[in-house]
């Protein structure tokens, strides 16, 4: 595993390939968009999917969690898909995510999925947490500089003729946005405006690969429409 650093602020953070942020100067790991419960969701709206979405997400944030051993995790918003998608996860699931709590300090930053806290589980919450120089948020586009989730950004890249697709994390000096991280997550192309439009003088993208990244700058990734063509 080769984690790449970058600094935001005149920090020094380190992405890791698995899809989490690690700040080593502070000890806090963060991930976005859990969507905890969304396989339980859409099967009540009639999808047949396995409901194990929550397991797996959890199976690999944990082995995360004990290899940086933080003292803070943060989670950026839209951990659970819904509102009542915690009183819906298995006790098991339940007991993981506690023992993750008493392990570390926990921060619940709010999403548009799961504006309310998730009752039942300890930790902090937030709209958004300040750490040092850096705002943590769901959703970028604030005035400070800032790490956040909300577009599940992912990105194309040419490859032996053709084109492969891979969650991405996306920076500049200012900003980071980081990959959905839940097993049911899908994604939004990067060069989408609603990513691109929050890194107006460019960006480097980093494609997730196995146990590394992969670097590109925003105009070397194609667009999803370019694919097919």
């Amino acid at each position: 595993m080769t984690a790449a650093p970058i600094h935001i602020a005149g920090e020094r953070l380190m992405l890791d390939p698995d899809g989490v942020l690690w700040w080593p100067a502070r000890k806090l790991l963060a991930v976005a968009d859990l969507h905890l419960e969304k396989g339980s969701s859409l099967a009540a709206r009639g999808a047949l999917l396995p409901p194990y979405d929550s397991r797996a997400t959890l199976d690999r944030l944990v082995p995360l969690i004990r290899r940086y051993r933080p003292e803070r995790i943060v989670a950026l918003g839209d951990s659970f898909h819904d509102r009542h998608g915690a009183a819906r996860l298995a006790a098991a699931e339940a007991d993981r995510l506690r023992a993750i709590a008493e392990g570390a300090e926990l921060i619940w930053v709010l999403g548009n999925h799961d504006p309310a806290p998730p009752a039942g589980f300890p930790g902090a919450v937030a709209t958004e947490w300040l750490e040092g120089p850096i705002a943590f948020r769901h959703e970028g586009g604030g005035a400070t500089p800032e790490i956040c989730g909300h577009h599940h950004p992912k990105a194309w890249v040419p490859t032996r003729g053709k084109a492969v697709s891979r969650p991405c994390f996306v920076a500049d000096a200012r900003r980071l946005m980081l990959p959905a991280f839940g097993a049911y997550t899908g994604g939004l192309d990067v060069r989408d405006q609603a990513i691109a439009g929050l890194f107006p003088r460019g960006a480097r993208v980093f494609l997730q690969g196995r146990g590394r990244l992969y670097s590109f700058t925003l105009g070397q990734v194609r667009q999803a429409a370019e694919v097919g063509s």
